[in-house]
């Protein structure tokens, strides 16, 4: 999850020096505190919250934004966890969760060293950070979604043209599509490397001359004219003007020496580029 970079847009956004936050566990009844930024100390590093305990356990049981003026004193929240709250100093604090069809999956929190009412603005920009990971973490499960629903169907021998070999194609149009909207590197490498799991291992592959590599959009853009995508609706998957997407495709078929672009996926796929 992408908390990391959460914690730092929190801070600088909301102004707040201390920022945490942490993933939901599984079963949904616990989140831990596994990131910390502007922290003095390692009080709250690795601590488990139960749903409905302390501030960020109520955020999770209601998945609503909590802010307590005086955590110590507060009477909203119970008390379980003060001890490490008060190590690091911290007094006013805010909770968001992360909320993804209706699942908390973690949650993030922002706080001051000193007793005060957090204002709308810092609130409202600390919904807009956890917004942002929602929307990563859509993102990221629809790719995943796409990789486990093309896995069963690599079969290295499979007829070209049966339906099973249609939707792999069509996932790996998909799964290009989105990997330029996933902003945790990791996981978007991970994608490109399935997507070339779905194309043809390099001894099926025919031999690809020297210079007629394809760049990664015109890659792209192939991969979604082999699905059967028009250029207009290709231009909208990969958020791209129309003319840039033939731009794209005249450079492809020039590389691949195709005449069309019925040429040019046949090619691709005979170069092992395509699935």
């Amino acid at each position: 999850m992408e908390i990391h970079g959460a914690l730092a847009r929190l801070r600088r956004t909301t102004g707040l020096p201390v920022a945490f936050g942490g993933p939901v566990e599984q079963g949904g009844r616990r989140m831990r505190i596994t990131e910390m930024s502007g922290a003095a100390t390692a009080s709250l590093r690795g601590l488990a919250v139960t749903a409905g305990y302390g501030l960020g356990g109520k955020t999770l049981a209601l998945a609503r934004p909590i802010a307590v003026s005086d955590y110590s004193v507060s009477r909203q929240i119970s008390h379980e966890y003060d001890i490490a709250v008060a190590e690091e100093g911290l007094r006013s604090v805010v909770a968001v969760p992360i909320v993804v069809r209706r699942r908390v999956r973690g949650v993030l929190y922002g706080a001051l060293r000193t007793a005060m009412p957090l204002g709308d603005r810092t609130l409202v920009a600390a919904v807009d950070v956890a917004r942002d990971v929602e929307q990563a973490l859509v993102v990221q499960d629809e790719a995943r979604a796409l990789l486990e629903a093309a896995r069963p169907r690599q079969e290295p021998g499979r007829e070209a043209e049966t339906a099973g070999w249609e939707q792999v194609r069509e996932a790996h149009a998909a799964l290009r599509a989105l990997a330029p909207r996933i902003t945790d590197p990791q996981l978007r490498a991970e994608l490109l490397a399935a997507c070339g799991l779905l194309t043809l291992s390099t001894e099926q592959a025919e031999t690809v001359e020297s210079g007629t590599a394809l760049a990664p959009r015109e890659l792209d853009v192939l991969a979604c004219v082999a699905a059967g995508a028009t250029n207009a609706l290709t231009a909208e998957r990969l958020g791209l003007m129309p003319e840039t997407v033939k731009g794209y495709l005249r450079s492809a078929m020039r590389k691949l020496a195709a005449r069309t672009r019925g040429e040019a996926v046949v090619a691709a796929r005979r170069a092992g580029l395509l699935p």
